[in-house]
């Protein structure tokens, strides 16, 4: 079964949630997010990266970092710029990219079944930015980004989700990428029960963003429980903010690659080692349209890569991945990228950006380096992965459209 509860959201005030609605804080960096609020005075990336509100150098986990946040939420609260619901709801999050339209239900998901792979991840964490979000986590006393999480679609709960969506909107704003952002609140006690019932049906939940943030919240629910001699297990901190998606709606986009230099080689050498893994030909558009090919950008010119038969294990869910097809046979053993995660040479493009920024740093290199353009890992590759309690590569997947941060925020508190 997947526990989620319902809970007393922090929202904006309705005239001002197009002004406070931000990117995600990990997708912006300091001199990014502070470029992005300098016109903004009610930017949520004030809380949510609140250290672009002190001086830049700080070390990440200094403690003023973490007070300024608390200090600016409980401030706009005061204010009256962020509200809170008076029971516990649950919310319909819709985003409208182009054509493409998502619908999920923002709730809290159960720490307990993070912890015993009810839920089910499908990335390794690093420790470095688990503290950060654990410390932003626990003295703001709030879950401030949600966590994105999908699960197998069920007629039973897209319909119910369609019957809320004909309602009068609460939040409707297209934010400044022209993405359209909607929310509705369902109150009605015997609906918020009726939501709880539908995903108790639904076995398991999984991560599809969000590795870090799900990790804080664990984190902190161990130093809270260990801090409450009365904990129950009901408590505010045995559950984490959440945005729920079924799978069948997910848009998940390339993840591009592109290499600073060839290792030494001259292009011809450097040709002559793709080819052992992979058919070569010259190639009129940069994305592949099928699994297992490759746009490869190299002096000027796109060409087609395919792998060849033998050269991956076919049957095994990660290894037969498109990103760990191009890593074992080229990015590793003719590149020297050993560790993707750590190399310097190695840049990651989410596929949003589109093949002319592979171009635009091929040729800041000099036309020195090479890109690689990606087909998209599907949602179905993902908890392939995720059910065998496998982990992806680095740089797999590129969720779009990204969830605001600061259209509904839950506190630990209640």
């Amino acid at each position: 079964m997947s526990d989620i509860r319902p809970f007393r959201g922090i929202r904006p005030r309705p005239d001002l949630a197009a002004a406070i609605a931000a990117p995600p804080y990990d997708v912006v960096d300091f001199d990014e997010a502070k470029a992005y609020v300098a016109d903004k005075p009610n930017s949520f990336l004030r809380i949510e990266k609140s250290e672009i509100q002190l001086e830049k150098g700080l070390e990440t986990l200094d403690p003023r970092i973490f007070q300024k946040g608390r200090d600016t939420l409980q401030a706009w609260l005061k204010e009256g710029k962020l509200i809170q619901d008076e029971q516990p709801c649950f919310y319909l999050y819709r985003q409208k990219m182009g054509k493409h339209v998502q619908t999920g239900v923002v709730a809290g998901a159960s720490v307990d079944e993070y912890q015993r792979d009810l839920i089910k991840k499908h990335e390794h964490t690093r420790k470095d930015k688990e503290d950060e979000r654990t410390q932003h986590v626990d003295t703001l006393s709030a879950n401030t980004g949600p966590v994105f999480l999908t699960y197998r679609a069920m007629p039973a709960l897209d319909a119910f989700v369609k019957k809320v969506c004909k309602r009068k909107k609460t939040v409707d704003l297209v934010s400044e990428d022209g993405i359209g952002h909607t929310l509705w609140v369902i109150s009605k006690p015997a609906e918020v029960e009726e939501l709880r019932q539908l995903f108790a049906a639904i076995p398991h939940l999984y991560v599809a963003d969000g590795h870090h943030r799900s990790a804080a919240a664990s984190r902190v629910q161990q130093v809270r429980k260990a801090r409450n001699p009365k904990h129950t297990g009901q408590e505010a901190y045995n559950f984490f903010l959440t945005v729920i998606f079924p799978h069948d709606q997910m848009k998940i986009m390339e993840y591009n690659r592109v290499v600073n230099d060839l290792r030494g080689l001259s292009p011809e050498a450097f040709l002559k080692k793709v080819e052992e893994k992979f058919s070569v030909v010259d190639a009129d558009q940069a994305s592949p349209d099928r699994p297992r090919c490759f746009g490869m950008y190299l002096g000027g010119r796109w060409r087609r890569l395919t792998a060849r038969p033998g050269t991956f294990p076919e049957k095994d869910p990660v290894d037969s991945l498109d990103v760990a097809i191009l890593q074992n046979n080229l990015l590793g053993p003719v590149l020297g990228i050993a560790d993707p995660r750590t190399d310097k040479r190695i840049q990651f493009v989410g596929g949003i950006r589109g093949t002319a920024e592979l171009e635009r740093r091929v040729q800041k290199t000099g036309g020195a380096g090479v890109a690689f353009a990606m087909h998209p890992t599907s949602i179905e590759q993902l908890m392939a992965i995720a059910d065998a309690s496998k982990v992806m590569p680095p740089k797999s997947t590129w969720f779009e459209p990204k969830l605001r941060s600061g259209m509904v925020v839950r506190s630990l508190e209640d």
